[in-house]
């Protein structure tokens, strides 16, 4: 089995990635009330302090900064995922292994961890976040998309209500590119 290295910095912040196992469903805003309560249910067992994030129809973008004496990241996606797993009925596809192990077939099982080096990291992913409704073409501006930690921003003055104006999907929103 392959041994995956992820960062154990205690009271670190990280920025995630998390994807639905189905990239075509919308399960997370068709069930949006059962996801906000899996993600409390976590929080309070386990609390963590969510920076950023944006809840899109088949993945997530989060910030998250943990207590100073935790690094436990993955406990708490793990609560995350089966608690909203638990809600929802039974029906989708689960693969053989899937299947051998007892899983449901709702998350894709790894998911993208990246620790926060500084401030210009965690503003460049902050902006990402908020963009991303707009980058996958589900809104033409920001404020437009409700699932996002964007109106909190607003809300705190850190950010306008107009913020990244009307870009549209076709921005470059500072993904690797194939070049």
């Amino acid at each position: 089995m392959t041994n995956y290295r992820r960062s154990d910095i205690a009271g670190a912040s990280f920025f995630f990635t998390v994807n639905l196992a189905d990239r075509s469903q919308s399960l997370l805003i068709e069930h949006i009330a059962l996801f906000r309560s899996a993600f409390e249910y976590a929080r309070e067992r386990h609390p963590f302090t969510v920076d950023a994030i944006v809840i899109l129809p088949e993945h997530i973008h989060a910030i998250w900064t943990l207590p100073e004496s935790d690094s436990d990241f993955a406990l708490r996606w793990r609560l995350i995922k089966t608690m909203f797993s638990r809600g929802l009925p039974p029906g989708e596809f689960r693969s053989d292994s899937r299947l051998s192990k007892g899983e449901r077939g709702i998350w894709q099982r790894r998911y993208w961890e990246h620790l926060i080096r500084d401030e210009a990291d965690f503003v460049r992913h902050v902006d990402y976040i908020h963009i991303n409704p707009v980058k996958h073409g589900l809104v033409s501006c920001v404020a437009d998309w409700p699932h996002s930690s964007f109106h909190r921003y607003v809300r705190k003055g850190l950010l306008p209500m107009d913020w990244a104006g009307d870009v549209g999907p076709g921005w470059d929103c500072g993904e690797r590119r194939g070049d």
